[in-house]
């Protein structure tokens, strides 16, 4: 319960009081890049025309939102820890399997980023 309240404080003081107005700098050519994709609200922390509840019911943002939590669990269950995990304290305690695990990660950032990405953002 300590846990659970924690996590609902921690985000009630990040949000209302620690958080700084306005909008998110980018990189001009991040955001040129992102515009070209189709992304076009930097308003927010995330982009609001893809992380928002009037696009959990697109195609793109069932995609993202829904399919991405699901397979973001999946993948941590199945590797049996999440991506920090593995990076800090698996490889530094020398585990051989949290290295592979860390290795297969970054590899599906990197084809997710550059190969996949693109496509799912033209949804």
């Amino acid at each position: 319960m300590f846990f659970a309240a924690g996590i609902i404080a921690g985000g009630f003081i990040a949000t209302y009081l620690l958080s700084v107005p306005g909008s998110v700098n980018l990189n001009p050519q991040t955001v040129a890049t992102l515009q070209h994709q189709g992304v076009k609200d930097f308003s927010g922390l995330l982009p609001g025309d893809i992380f928002s509840f009037s696009q959990l019911f697109t195609l793109r943002g069932f995609v993202f939102i829904v399919l991405g939590g699901f397979l973001i669990g999946f993948g941590t269950r199945y590797a049996g820890g999440c991506t920090s995990g593995h990076a800090i304290m698996g490889i530094s305690s020398l585990q051989w399997p949290s290295l592979v695990a860390t290795c297969c990660f970054m590899i599906g950032g990197f084809i997710m980023t550059w190969l996949i990405l693109p496509y799912l953002l033209q949804l």
